[in-house]
């Protein structure tokens, strides 16, 4: 078995409580479904549509991550799948797709520090 990253993009956020709470309620019985079927590794947790991106050889830091909101990470999860079309399979029921977001499905390298570190 394999670990993927979710990462959530894209979806808006409910304009009152109820509908929160009932959105809220979709994505845990989805996240409970994979989860019961040993699937999760981790629930992650959502992200602050805030933040800093520090980048190129100046280091240049500018504020948020993306011009567009439908580009913005709004959460992650990670996943273990057989195999990347096992992990897509299980994001199609995911209720963001409901409001017209998305899901980037990435496989999670290894990464080994050696003895010198």
């Amino acid at each position: 078995m394999t670990e993927f990253v979710y990462f959530y993009r894209g979806y808006e956020l409910p304009a009152s409580p109820e509908e929160m709470q009932t959105k809220t309620a979709k994505w845990m019985a989805w996240l409970k479904d994979l989860n019961d079927k040993g699937h999760v590794k981790s629930l992650g947790e959502p992200l602050q549509p805030v933040g800093k991106v520090i980048k190129g050889t100046k280091k240049q830091v500018i504020d948020g991550p993306y011009a567009e909101a439908k580009d913005v990470v709004g959460g992650y999860s990670i996943i273990v799948a057989r195999d990347i079309e096992q992990a897509v399979e299980f994001s199609l029921e995911c209720p963001i797709f409901e409001d017209g977001g998305s899901i980037e499905v990435r496989p999670i390298g290894q990464l080994e520090l050696g003895d010198e570190y």
